[in-house]
Parts: structure tokens; C-alpha cells; sequence
């Protein structure tokens, strides 16, 4: 599975951006699909992700301004309200096993910069 994301960039506090993951490989519709970011100096953490059925998970700290969304091979993240603490690099996730309403990374994107001012 490859992974390719787009859309991230420089952005005012208050405003939104739109993340663009495009996934690959013969295997992608039964991969889970997510987004965990990484500010600098901080471990990654995980932002929200889609099953194979549709089923999303968002971690509380974006919850009700951040929105997952899935359309074939192509999962995307609506960023909204946005924080200059919402500033991390930004990254697709894919994996086989769905828990706790996250799904369990086996592959990675090369991530895409999002800076909050």
C-alpha cells in the first residue's frame, strides 16, 4: 500500500484546510484508513480514522472541528477552527486491523506540513 498526502499549509488561527490522502496497492479496500500527526519535539498522535466499513474515529483533543471522510481509494481530513496547537506534520496512515475505533498502522505516508499563526 503507498500512501500520498496532500493539502497541507499555512493557514491563520480560526481558519480550515483540507487534507487529501491517496492510497494505492491491490489490497487498499480492506485497509483501514487514518491520520495521526507530529508536532515538533512531541510523540505522534493519532487524529482520526475510517474502517473498511465506513465507520470513522476522531480523538477527543479535534472532535467537533476536525472531520474524516473516505471516497474509494482516497481518505480525507476537513480541518476546521484550526489552532495555532493543531501545527504538527501531518500523516496517512493504512492498516489491516481496526481497534478502539483506530486503525493500527502497518504503513505510512511522507507527510504533509500543516502551520497554524
Amino acid at each position: 500500500v503507498q500512501l500520498v498526502e496532500s493539502g497541507g499549509g499555512s493557514v491563520q488561527t480560526g481558519g480550515s484546510l483540507r487534507l487529501s490522502c491517496a492510497a494505492s496497492g491491490s489490497t487498499v479496500s480492506r485497509h483501514c484508513l487514518g491520520w495521526a500527526r507530529q508536532a515538533p519535539g512531541k510523540e505522534r498522535e493519532w487524529v482520526a480514522a475510517v474502517d473498511v466499513n465506513d465507520n470513522t474515529g476522531v480523538a477527543d483533543s479535534v472532535k467537533g472541528r476536525f472531520t474524516v471522510s473516505r471516497h474509494s481509494y482516497n481518505l480525507f481530513l476537513h480541518m476546521t477552527t484550526l489552532e495555532p496547537e493543531d501545527t504538527a506534520m501531518y500523516y496517512c496512515a493504512a492498516g489491516r486491523r481496526w481497534e478502539g475505533s483506530q486503525c493500527v498502522p502497518e504503513y505510512w505516508g511522507q507527510a504533509t506540513q500543516v502551520t497554524v499563526s
